[in-house]
């Protein structure tokens, strides 16, 4: 009877002690704490090859990663018109950058293209708010009135919509940037080249497209200027007009029959240069210079109907600004200078076939 209760007790004891180790395995273990490490324990450093230690140096020399770790972004658009070439130009270049810098920073660059048939500030000014509502990354914008998308501008920056123009600016805005044409160097280059063509004496009448354009007033102020250095040269009027090349067109003709006397036109833009026959009756009257140099444009050089053109690089209009754009998103870095420019090319009958095949690319054909 004893031995029945001894083994009745044992098998008691030996229960308890296995349900105690069963809780036991349920708890985290406690490691007992480990010295801290000393300088010899330290492992150590990889003996990488200069040029890998510069890098990591200059993170900005590497691809930047998306910013808060976006996997996309979007940049808006807005030319003046879609029927003037030169914004076709603008186009191509703004989609090939974005294709570039996608591939290059493994980020999804998107364009949203908002440019109005034709020049339309309000139209541009709705673009904006529609581009803002859709919590686009940042808006390149050519403006036809800088004076009144000045408050939409404003009111897009004040959002944390960082704008850029190009060709056209809006200087009294809260824009980041303008890269495009030194408008007033452009204006005294065309009548600079237009006086030398003149034999330095005669009539001008200067063709200026839209009255409102900062970027084309601007041109006509540095025609003006540089003519003022000519003394036998005199201006005989400065004429306005709808920027497409029928208008354009009909208005030198027009201009010029009712104005015999007028000897040489300072072409701000190349409207009317961009359809064929423009200057039928003008050609053989008066000396012609332009800014622009589309194909048609040199078709008239060729011809010796222009005697010199001024060049815009249109293609850059897009492709530098949606390029600063995305640096600004992804970096935080602002175009070094506010105001950015480049040369002017002057193109004339000795070096026009130098130009052969660049708007075949700038079109995206």
């Amino acid at each position: 009877m004893e031995a029945k209760r001894f083994m009745s007790a044992l098998a008691a004891s030996l229960i308890g002690s296995a349900a105690l180790l069963s809780l036991g395995g349920c708890e985290g273990k406690t490691e007992p704490a480990k010295p801290a490490p000393t300088a010899s324990d330290a492992k150590p450093a990889e003996n990488k090859p200069a040029e890998n230690k510069a890098a990591e140096a200059n993170p900005a020399e590497k691809p930047a990663a998306p910013a808060g770790g976006k996997k996309a972004l979007t940049i808006g658009v807005i030319a003046k018109s879609q029927s003037n070439p030169v914004f076709q130009a603008a186009k191509t270049g703004a989609f090939d950058a974005a294709k570039e810098l996608s591939e290059k920073l493994g980020v999804e660059i998107k364009i949203d293209w908002q440019t109005p048939p034709g020049e339309d500030a309000q139209k541009q000014a709705q673009a904006i708010e529609q581009l803002v509502a859709k919590g686009v990354d940042g808006i390149t914008l050519s403006c036809t009135d800088g004076n009144v998308l000045k408050a939409p501008i404003d009111a897009a920056v004040e959002k944390g919509v960082p704008i850029i123009t190009f060709d056209s600016d809006s200087a009294q805005s809260k824009r980041m940037a303008y890269f495009g044409t030194d408008d007033v160097i452009a204006g005294q280059t065309v009548m600079r080249e237009l006086a030398k063509a003149m034999g330095d004496k005669g009539v001008v009448a200067i063709l200026a497209g839209n009255q409102t354009a900062p970027n084309l007033q601007a041109r006509v102020k540095g025609v003006k200027e540089e003519m003022a250095k000519h003394p036998n040269i005199k201006l005989k009027e400065v004429y306005y007009h709808k920027e497409t090349p029928a208008d354009a067109a009909a208005m030198v003709q027009q201009v010029q029959t009712a104005n015999p006397d007028i000897t040489g036109w300072a072409m701000v833009g190349g409207w009317p240069l961009f359809t064929e026959n423009a200057l039928d009756g003008v050609y053989d009257k008066a000396k012609v210079v332009s800014v622009d140099h589309l194909p048609t444009q040199l078709g008239y050089v060729r011809k010796g109907q222009v005697q010199a053109l001024i060049g815009q690089d249109c293609y850059a209009w897009g492709h530098t600004t949606v390029t600063m754009l995305v640096d600004y998103a992804l970096n935080n870095k602002k175009p070094e200078k506010v105001m950015n420019t480049y040369d002017l090319p002057i193109v004339t009958k000795e070096n026009v076939d130098k130009y052969d095949g660049l708007w075949t690319k700038w079109m995206g054909k």
